[in-house]
């Protein structure tokens, strides 16, 4: 399966648009532009949900394989095979091999002309990330373990059987509450 980066770039060729362009209409900088597109960098969603503007494309577009117009089920078990991609750092920011961070599992991958990108996210206990912001609205259950939503400049705690819906544009991260492993369902809603 193609990574993001490998999207952007047969995107980018499909509509000439060069990593300069590519930056200028996302607001991104180039140097990150160039970090995904040729080193394989994969950043958090804000980025991405940027980069899909500016492409005019959906965010699944970047992290789907295929496509399909009718119904698209995810079989227990099978949303675990294949991470879709990882952000966020350890507390440590070593970057090795391995590392912790966010490990998003798309659940409706093959789902064609969808707004909503619902995902099973691990979030590792040292994993760290910067506060993303982006339009569109998020819903996230907590599947197990205690999370730590910072939005804006409130903290809510959240534990196994809560949920919380909020609009994605105030600054926001999750973290573990506890430095123990955290699983839920995210869903990520993107106006058209």
């Amino acid at each position: 399966m193609p990574t993001p980066g490998e999207r952007i770039v047969e995107l980018c060729k499909t509509y000439s648009v060069s990593n300069e362009t590519l930056a200028e209409r996302s607001g991104l900088s180039l140097e990150l532009i160039k970090r995904i597109t040729e080193s394989g960098h994969i950043p958090d969603l804000a980025p991405l949900l940027k980069i899909s503007r500016a492409l005019g494309v959906r965010l699944g577009t970047l992290l789907d394989d295929h496509e399909s117009l009718g119904p698209v089920i995810t079989r227990s078990g099978a949303a675990n095979e294949t991470p879709r991609f990882i952000t966020g750092l350890p507390s440590d920011a070593s970057g090795a091999e391995g590392r912790g961070g966010l490990t998003f599992k798309a659940l409706a991958a093959d789902k064609g002309g969808r707004h909503m990108e619902p995902f099973i996210v691990d979030i590792a206990v040292d994993a760290e990330q910067k506060k993303s912001t982006h339009e569109g609205e998020e819903f996230i259950y907590v599947l197990s373990g205690n999370l730590s939503l910072e939005y804006g400049a409130d903290t809510h705690t959240l534990h196994a059987g809560d949920s919380i819906f909020y609009d994605s544009i105030a600054p926001h991260r999750l973290l573990s509450a506890d430095k123990r492993p955290v699983r839920i369902l995210a869903v990520i809603y993107t106006p058209a």
